[in-house]
């Protein structure tokens, strides 16, 4: 199996050689990660300016890395455009911060898998809590063994996972919708700081992602690439000639 990380963290990302180290047990790793930091980006690409591209020297026998100065989702399209590539498999992350609820709209993270969906690779993205990059990779085993028991991947290419500390267990969750308030902090001379507030409601519903992994459980969210609504689709459909 060929297997591309990638994150949103940067390849300085305290996580990357120990989730490259878990990943080679299931087959060859590449690693294609942006040179600093993109959370954020979202599934932006670079479509105007050239960007540098380079390979360097990773902390783990047998695995390549390359640099990528562009995003997340330009760093799986360069190792599958650029290098003419092909991968069995991608995963996104272990990033710091969940990605949850309206995140997703935003993550970088998330961008990178639904990049990889698009030339159709079966992705999925990881998170974990800041400060919770150890839990999350001992995680690895028993949230693959849940994907393996239950035939997750056939079932659906694309999954979004959240990985709490001191976790209770596995929930198949739906996306939420915002769980905070943005909130703009005046710095002086013009500048302002986004920041947040928590407006969590009904955080008994584990079916949803936010409520889920801040209860304290892994959280497992199957994605899809596709934006039309096909129930108003047949729905107005029928307009058509």
């Amino acid at each position: 199996m060929k297997i591309l990380i990638t994150n949103d963290d940067s390849i300085s990302s305290e996580v990357l050689v120990p989730l490259a180290r878990w990943a080679k047990q299931f087959g060859d790793v590449t690693v294609v990660a942006p040179k600093y930091e993109q959370s954020g980006k979202s599934h932006s690409v670079n479509l105007r300016e050239a960007f540098e591209v380079k390979e360097i020297a990773f902390d783990e026998p047998q695995v390549k890395a390359y640099t990528v100065d562009s995003t997340p989702a330009d760093c799986v399209r360069f190792a599958v455009v650029g290098m003419q590539r092909t991968f069995d498999f991608v995963i996104s992350g272990i990033n710091r911060g969940f990605n949850i609820g309206g995140d997703m709209l935003y993550s970088g993270t998330l961008g990178a898998v639904f990049e990889a969906a698009s030339f159709g690779m079966p992705a999925v993205a990881l998170s974990t809590r800041s400060g919770g990059f150890g839990e999350a990779v001992d995680a690895l085993d028993e949230i693959k063994a849940f994907f393996d028991r239950h035939d997750l991947m056939k079932k659906n290419s694309l999954y979004n996972v959240n990985i709490p500390l001191h976790h209770k267990g596995i929930r198949i969750t739906r996306m939420g919708g915002r769980y905070y308030d943005d909130v703009f902090l005046p710095q002086g001379n013009d500048m302002y700081l986004a920041s947040y507030r928590n407006i969590r409601t009904d955080p008994d519903d584990c079916t949803i992602d936010a409520n889920a992994a801040l209860s304290g459980y892994i959280s497992v969210t199957p994605l899809m690439l596709a934006r039309t609504n096909m129930t108003v689709f047949e729905e107005l459909s029928k307009l058509n000639p």
